[in-house]
């Protein structure tokens, strides 16, 4: 079988269909789908019982006690067939044919393949199109050491299966930016990349989605995620080798997006301030970085202001950046 498609399900009753829909497409033994619930309370149960019925050769589906979307993630691999898997976010869709095109493009020459991204809306419109690479045909970490600062999504690559199975790398349970505490360990396996130039993934930008502030201190949880990297890499012997990547990984996710995400809710929160220290103290030389040197000036301006403490003034860019997006 070359293909494993895992798709966690929580409270999804509204999405899920079309979720199903977008995969359940093509008949074949060359892939499974396998949903695994993951202790939903809404009429997600009976979505996929609906669909099971109708696609018993194609869809299994796995019940589970809520444990979150890297546990569910991993229940799934751990029941998986395929040479490849890909995670499918029970929200989100692929896009038409994308089925039969990734089948054709599974020669098992590579072990992580990379795609684009398309944001849409409730009605389906394209917002976004995220390119998932920046070189073109196949290449290797070594060779494309800049994989490590692009998109860390779980969801727009196709992953070898043994580089799970062969190794202790699984998704952290209930842990916020669990891919991106989880994509870079794997691309340390991986022996051989390409880059699919295809939109195939569909990522549903929901309306009224905005982080609530209850929410924020989830966003200290990237510390986490970024040190599993890290510890990873330095256990390996490569941390010095992709020091620059590792490091502007960090700047990119914890110094820029999580303070800029936490300061337009919340900029008294003292999780700003936190993140700033623990990224300076690991990365005191960030300033010299290659990446960081070619970084736009609203970038470097940003992290300029939470350096210097001025979180207000980020979070004012920050809504100021939205509205002006808003009228796009």
């Amino acid at each position: 079988m070359k293909l494993s498609v895992i798709i966690p399900v929580y409270n999804v009753e509204k999405w899920l269909p079309a979720c199903l829909d977008s995969v359940l497409q093509t008949a074949g033994s060359d892939y499974e789908v396998i949903a695994v619930n993951d202790g939903s309370t809404d009429a997600s149960a009976a979505v996929l019982t609906d669909y099971a019925a109708r696609f018993p050769a194609l869809l299994r589906v796995i019940t589970t006690p809520n444990g979150g979307l890297g546990h569910a993630r991993n229940t799934g691999l751990e029941a998986a067939a395929g040479e490849y898997l890909l995670f499918l976010d029970s929200d989100d869709t692929l896009s038409p044919g994308a089925v039969s095109e990734m089948l054709s493009a599974l020669d098992g020459s590579f072990d992580v393949g990379v795609f684009d991204i398309e944001a849409v809306d409730e009605q389906g419109r394209v917002l976004q199109r995220r390119v998932g690479c920046g070189r073109q045909g196949d290449f290797t970490l070594e060779e494309y050491p800049r994989i490590l600062t692009q998109l860390p999504n779980a969801v727009n690559k196709l992953w070898r299966r043994r580089l799970f199975t062969d190794s202790e790398v699984r998704f952290p349970d209930r842990l916020w930016y669990e891919d991106l505490a989880t994509t870079p360990r794997l691309y340390r396996m991986a022996r051989r990349f390409r880059y699919l130039e295809k939109p195939w993934y569909r990522y549903l930008q929901r309306s009224g989605s905005i982080m609530s502030s209850g929410s924020l201190a989830r966003n200290g949880e990237i510390i986490t995620a970024l040190d599993l990297v890290l510890d990873d890499y330095r256990t390996a012997g490569l941390f010095e080798r992709f020091h620059a990547e590792l490091e502007y990984l960090a700047l990119c996710h914890q110094l820029l997006a999580a303070c800029d995400r936490v300061a337009q809710l919340d900029a008294k929160n003292p999780l700003l301030p936190r993140l700033v220290a623990d990224y300076t103290e690991k990365f005191p030389h960030f300033s010299k970085n290659p990446y960081y040197r070619s970084m736009s000036a609203k970038h470097k301006l940003l992290i300029a202001l939470s350096l210097h403490g001025h979180f207000r003034a980020v979070g004012a860019l920050m809504a100021l950046n939205e509205r002006i997006k808003g009228r796009k």
